[in-house]
């Protein structure tokens, strides 16, 4: 077995699962997160893997699962943010966030922020699951969370686009200390991924036009190599992928200022989460 870790959330099922089967033949030591007990103690069963169950919409639990990973793991080479989906009407978490962006984006920056220096120290990669959907997003910073024109679709959109400004400010802030990052878009795969929504996507993914969709496999693909190649050898750090191919983005997703701007107003967003037990601001 590879004496590497690869953490993987959104692995129970899907693009997730299908990624941890593949790098797990290849010898990788794979750690599943996912959100249900059951789908993510299977899979682990599966691969023999260690596994951990955290619902994204709940910080807390986001929180307590960084901890976890830090405490069992003295090194993680591999972080794949793969954990998200499409919603229906607004919803408003526990947390106080729109449900899709803190799904989508929110969360997995939190998990990412906490695990940093565990990162920074294994020069890990960082490969966050985006999707061709950023091209219709708008990250509008006074409206981050889609209180006034909200619809499942822009609200997926505007997430999507989110993970990509994350990767570029993330390869700029951290590149120079040994992290490396890329976004990548799966495909429109077969997956139970539009479950619960009321998008008209869900019209493609729970109907017999799901048999034009591919595989979840062939989705897991570019998630696999980027986990398993070089940077700066077989991809470039910062960018956006699509079928193992740099790909055009939406044009915010290469503003520098904007994505400054996210990660601070993230990390705003989530402050009182990045204390120890006990702190306060």
């Amino acid at each position: 077995m590879s004496d590497r870790t690869i953490v993987i959330t959104g692995a129970s099922d899907g693009i997730g699962a299908a990624a941890a089967r593949a790098l797990a033949a290849t010898g990788e030591r794979i750690v599943i997160v996912g959100r249900s007990p059951q789908k993510t103690e299977a899979i682990a069963a599966e691969l023999g893997a260690d596994h951990f169950v955290a619902d994204f919409g709940r910080l807390a639990e986001v929180r307590t699962l960084a901890a976890e990973l830090l405490q069992r793991y003295p090194r993680i080479d591999v972080l794949a943010n793969n954990a998200g989906g499409i919603m229906g009407n607004r919803e408003v978490t526990v947390d106080g966030h729109e449900k899709t962006f803190q799904v989508n984006h929110l969360a997995p920056f939190l998990l990412t922020t906490l695990l940093m220096d565990r990162l920074v120290s294994s020069r890990a990669s960082v490969v966050n699951t985006s999707s061709t959907a950023n091209r219709f997003g708008r990250v509008d910073l006074d409206d981050l969370e889609n209180e006034r024109k909200y619809s499942p679709n822009n609200a997926y959109g505007d997430a999507k686009l989110a993970n990509i400004l994350f990767t570029r400010e993330l390869h700029r802030r951290y590149s120079a200390r040994g992290i490396v990052t890329a976004a990548f878009h799966p495909g429109v795969v077969a997956t139970s991924f539009s479950t619960g929504s009321t998008s008209i996507m869900r019209l493609v993914y729970q109907t017999a036009l799901k048999r034009m969709l591919i595989t979840p496999e062939k989705g897991a693909d570019t998630l696999v190599w980027l986990a398993s190649t070089a940077a700066g050898v077989d991809w470039q750090s910062g960018e956006y992928y699509e079928k193992r191919r740099l790909h055009s983005t939406n044009r915010q997703a290469t503003d520098a200022g904007l994505a400054t701007a996210l990660w601070e107003r993230s990390i705003d967003m989530v402050a009182t989460d990045l204390l120890p037990q006990g702190s306060v601001l």
